[in-house]
């Protein structure tokens, strides 16, 4: 009985999981067959799923209209700085929290956590006067440094929760064999939470590449990312569906196919700790 009970669950289980997957999954799946009808058959009212005339027209337009990869470089100029900026940043941080923290340490999580809470909008002015100011506006380092800024809560939240899973007595085995800090951080504590810190950096190039609200008010033309080239198929005309879904899916597909090879260190980062 308990055997048939455990065979019930587990059938249920699995095509919840199928369920949700395939729930997350369709709106891609959508956004690609889309791009590969014609705009009278994107817009078809009733929609048509699968039985239509396939044409590669979109794309052909895409590349003819826009210089694809100008757009694809600067997201990976910029998704990887902010990455490794971030990385630099919150290792040390994060170490202090973790293994020597204050009295203040869980105000300062929450306080950095707060920062995601605001409004992006509500900081745009002075941020782009400042861009106007020191010559950023545009630029790659410019919005670099800002993505950077807007995720390095999390990444230091992640780590943090990573370290914190470490033994400390092995960090005071190094110190007492001699160890520099340096050293400490980097040879001793960073090879062992490599899983935690992959799967922040794959979640860290996510956002930044997904990042659409400072891209398209910081950047014009000579810094602009995949997101900005997907927005300039948005016209006063109107909406493309067909052209604006093929940009899409060629902006989406780098890191599909990077999530997709990366997937098992990202969920071994993400249950890090979790089996005693």
């Amino acid at each position: 009985m308990a055997r048939n009970v455990t065979t019930q669950r587990k059938i249920v289980n699995t095509v919840l999981a199928w369920g949700i997957g395939l729930l997350i999954f369709f709106p891609i799946l959508w956004t690609i067959l889309t791009s590969f009808k014609s705009e009278a058959t994107a817009i078809a009212d009733p929609p048509v799923f699968l039985f239509f005339d396939w044409t590669l027209d979109n794309y052909r337009v895409v590349q003819e209209r826009s210089d694809y990869m100008r757009f694809l470089w600067n997201s990976v100029i910029i998704a990887g700085g902010s990455t490794l900026l971030g990385i630099i940043v919150a290792v040390p941080a994060a170490w202090s929290m973790a293994f020597v923290p204050s009295a203040r340490t869980k105000d300062i999580l929450l306080w950095m956590l707060s920062t995601k809470m605001l409004p992006a909008v509500g900081v745009l002015y002075p941020i782009y006067l400042i861009f106007i100011k020191m010559g950023l506006l545009d630029s790659r380092v410019g919005l670099t440094v800002v993505l950077m800024l807007i995720n390095l809560p999390i990444i230091i939240w992640m780590l943090y929760t990573y370290f914190r899973e470490i033994p400390g007595e092995i960090l005071e085995a190094a110190r007492m064999d001699g160890a520099s800090l340096k050293e400490e951080i980097l040879y001793v504590l960073t090879p062992m939470a490599v899983p935690g810190i992959a799967s922040t950096v794959l979640l860290n190039i996510i956002l930044a590449w997904n990042e659409a609200f400072w891209t398209l008010n910081l950047t014009a033309a000579k810094a602009a990312p995949l997101t900005a080239f997907i927005a300039s198929y948005s016209s006063p005309e109107g909406l493309f569906y067909a052209k604006l879904s093929a940009a899409s899916t060629m902006a989406i597909a780098p890191i599909l196919i990077l999530g997709w090879f990366s997937q098992k260190q990202l969920v071994r980062g993400l249950t890090f700790g979790a089996v005693k």
